[in-house]
Parts: structure tokens; C-alpha cells; sequence
């Protein structure tokens, strides 16, 4: 059992303690990065140890970069491993303990389709628990199914070499790398850079998804459609609407966040500023966020989590 600490605890999804924080009033900048301590596991007693504990952390979260925040307030299963807020990148990655077992996770989850794993947010390696990937689903694949991928491309938003690698997948997968690179034509190492240029572009764009790391004595990856190897989540996204897919992810982000600030979810998302206005509008009304804060140690005005009050402004 965890005990309760500054911001409490919650029951997680399958009734156990939760390290997420219950939402109370955030007013200072120490707040903030206490409550993110806790739902990001930076704390020792808190940190990831497994894959039970790595399951409930991302689908806690809801997502979370593999090997570094990348400098961003987003949670990090690396950072949850080592349980602390600012772990030194080690001089020897393949003999350190920790990085050992961030890499063992990061490929262990999805590999059994506990977590969705690619290239998403920001176009960095990024876990979503399969609650959330309808949402983003929903939000980046916009209802299209596995074969509506040439609209995107006549509408000039797919390239052509990610037109041929989905074409490829379509006729036979899941797929090695080497053998998908094969089936594309780009084997000459002067079309590596474009075939990674393409197999990024379809991560982001939800239609691939990396299913197995092969030693075999070489390494590779092995590839299929999402629709193959997720079809649940996909299918669930069909039928959520574009607003409350932003709606989830932003409340979603709160949660863990516990504060942010408009242009930094439009950013991370990558949708318009209307579309938070009018998800965290949806939020308000709910009594979930209070928006126009003032967090001290903080400049400008913040979105809060939770119950801060106007009177509680500093």
C-alpha cells in the first residue's frame, strides 16, 4: 500500500494504490513539480521496477516518452524507472541497470499489446495506454481505415515512399526491415534516409506500428498496420468525435501535469489553439481545470488541475 502523501492517492484501473495525485489546490511552482514527483514517479518509492508496475504507470499517465523528456514537462518511463527527477544519462548505457531495464519495458509492453509504442508525439518515441490511443487515433487518423491512406496521399499528405511501404505491408506483414525495404526497393544505402523519412511519417501518422525487436544474430525491427495488431482501439476512435478526442488528451495530460498552458497543448498535440479553447471550456464546466492561474515562481497565466480557487492565487 502506498501511502498517502501531500496530494493523496487514487485507485487505479484495477483498484490498487495509484501514485496519480487526487486533485487539490496547485499554487506555487514547488506544487507543481511535487504533484508531477508523484503521477510521473520521479520519487523513490514510487519508481518502476516492472512490468506491472510500467503497465500501470503509462496507462496512469495515459502516455509517456521512452528514454527522455526530451526537456519537456512529460512524463518519462526512464524517469519512472530511476525515481528521480533528473537522473544523469550514464557514460556506459549497456552495462547501466536502469536504462537496461527502460529498454527491456519500452519493447516488453507492446510486444504483448499491452501499450501502443512509436514515433507519436512530437515525433519521439512515445507509450500510450490503449485507453487513450482511440483518442489519438481519432485525432491524427480523422475516422479513415487501413486502406483510406490514398487520400491523404492524392491530397498530398503522404509521401510516395510511405505510400509503397503501406502498399507493401497491405500485401504481406507483419515485416522485417530488411525485408520491407526489399519489398519497397530502397535496400541501396542511399535511399536509407528516405525510407526513415517514411517509415517516421506513417508512426506519426498512426497507420504503422513497430510489433518485435529481432537479435537474430543482426538487429532489426518487424513491422505491421496498426489496424492488424491494435484493431480494438482503432476501431473504438472510429466513432469518437475530433473535440472530445482533444478533450481527452488534454484532461489527460492535466491530470498527470497538474498545470500548463494553452499554446504548449496546441503545440503538443499539434492541433489548433480553438480546439483546446473549446476542450478546456469543456473541462471548465466540468469542474475538472480552473483556468486563468497564477502559479507563483511561475510567469503568466496557467491551467490548474483540480480545485484551486481564485482566492488561492498568489
Amino acid at each position: 500500500m502506498t501511502a498517502p502523501g501531500a496530494f493523496g492517492t487514487v485507485r487505479s484501473f484495477r483498484g490498487e494504490d495509484s501514485a496519480m495525485p487526487v486533485p487539490r489546490p496547485v499554487v506555487t511552482r514547488q506544487a507543481v513539480e511535487a504533484w508531477r514527483d508523484r503521477a510521473f514517479r520521479r520519487l523513490p518509492h514510487l519508481k518502476v521496477r516492472g512490468e506491472k508496475s510500467a503497465l500501470r504507470f503509462v496507462n496512469e499517465v495515459g502516455f509517456c516518452f521512452t528514454l527522455s523528456d526530451f526537456g519537456l514537462p512529460v512524463a518519462s518511463l526512464y524517469m519512472a524507472v530511476c525515481g528521480r527527477r533528473h537522473p544523469r544519462w550514464p557514460k556506459h548505457t549497456h552495462h547501466d541497470p536502469e536504462i537496461g531495464l527502460t529498454w527491456d519495458l519500452k519493447d516488453r509492453l507492446p510486444v504483448k499489446r499491452l501499450t501502443y509504442y512509436g514515433k507519436l508525439l512530437k515525433g519521439k518515441p512515445t507509450l500510450v495506454s490503449l485507453g487513450l490511443l482511440p483518442a489519438f487515433c481519432a485525432l491524427i487518423r480523422d475516422g479513415k481505415g487501413s486502406g483510406d491512406y490514398i487520400v491523404d496521399y492524392r491530397q498530398g499528405r503522404m509521401s510516395r515512399a510511405a505510400v509503397a511501404i503501406l502498399e507493401a505491408l497491405h500485401d504481406a506483414s507483419p515485416l522485417a526491415t530488411p525485408d520491407l525495404r526489399k519489398a519497397v526497393m530502397m535496400r541501396d544505402p542511399d535511399r536509407g534516409a528516405e525510407f526513415d523519412r517514411a517509415m517516421a511519417e506513417l508512426q506519426r501518422g498512426l497507420w504503422i506500428v513497430k510489433v518485435e525487436e529481432v537479435y537474430d544474430p543482426d538487429f532489426y525491427y518487424r513491422w505491421d498496420l496498426l489496424d492488424n495488431w491494435l484493431p480494438g482501439p482503432v476501431e473504438a476512435s472510429l466513432d469518437l468525435p475530433r473535440g472530445e478526442a482533444v478533450r481527452q488528451l488534454v484532461a489527460a495530460y492535466l491530470r498527470s501535469a497538474a498545470a500548463s498552458q494553452p499554446r504548449f497543448l496546441a503545440g503538443l498535440f499539434s492541433v489548433k489553439m480553438e480546439e483546446v479553447e473549446s476542450a478546456l471550456r469543456s473541462l471548465e464546466a466540468g469542474g475538472q481545470i480552473r483556468r486563468d492561474q497564477r502559479i507563483k515562481g511561475l510567469p503568466g497565466s496557467w491551467v490548474v488541475w483540480g480545485n484551486a480557487t481564485a482566492n488561492e492565487r498568489k
